[in-house]
């Protein structure tokens, strides 16, 4: 599992920081761009680095706190590096009345992770979501950005496989 401050093979300070000042040279003179800002970031380095909060602060007038909040609010900012893959797995209502509750405790037992952590293989990062738009094919997933529908024990054990398999 991966810490705030264990880059995990992932960008290093020169890349973060290159990653920062490029999202702020972007959005230099829009109002209130903190935003937009950290998504770039993480679509860039595929998260927000703690250390970066003093430079945003600086660039955006804004305090330290106010960075991190921001950070912290919502769940898909992350504050440490993923894993090779991002799994989300829908925890509203549709899907859990289609199983998605028993997939969540097979994902855990699987990954041997909560929500919210990495496999200590480095392969998953997982994340609960709170609807995927897919509710008339639920349980739904998103792996990497990939939507996936109808999940079945079976099919959520070939998708970890796969992932843990891929590079």
């Amino acid at each position: 599992m991966h810490t705030e401050n264990d880059a995990g093979g992932h960008a290093g300070t020169e890349a973060w920081a290159g990653a920062v000042e490029k999202a702020l040279d972007l959005h230099r003179g829009e109002p209130g761009p903190l935003l937009a800002v950290l998504h770039d970031i993480q679509d860039a380095i595929g998260w927000i680095p703690t250390e970066s909060h003093a430079r945003l602060a600086e660039a955006l007038s804004l305090s330290k706190a106010d960075v991190y909040g921001v950070v912290t609010f919502y769940h898909d900012f992350r504050s440490s590096p993923p894993g090779r893959h991002v799994l989300k797995l829908c925890r509203a209502e549709a899907c859990q009345s289609m199983g998605a509750e028993a997939l969540a405790k097979r994902l855990t037992a699987k990954l041997g992770v909560e929500f919210g952590l990495t496999s200590a293989d480095g392969a998953v990062t997982l994340q609960p979501v709170y609807c995927l738009g897919n509710c008339a094919c639920s349980p739904a997933l998103m792996i990497d950005g990939n939507l996936i529908g109808r999940v079945t024990p079976e099919r959520l054990d070939r998708i970890v496989a796969d992932a843990r398999a891929a590079r």
